[in-house]
């Protein structure tokens, strides 16, 4: 897998888990404890995004 290829794997993942937050956001019995789990995975991948996006520049 190039890096490009993952880049956009990753940016997928970071979309399905943003609609999945705010699915469970619209929720009335929103759960905080996932719904902070969601968001440590979201920042995790952009993260990561961000560290590829770099590695590629240089």
């Amino acid at each position: 897998m190039t890096v490009q290829a993952h880049i956009a794997s990753l940016e997928r993942k970071h979309g399905a888990l943003e609609e999945e937050l705010q699915a469970i956001l619209a929720s009335p019995s929103a759960d905080d404890r996932e719904i902070a789990e969601l968001k440590r995975r979201k920042l995790r991948i952009k993260d990561e995004m961000q560290r590829l996006k770099a590695s590629t520049r240089h």
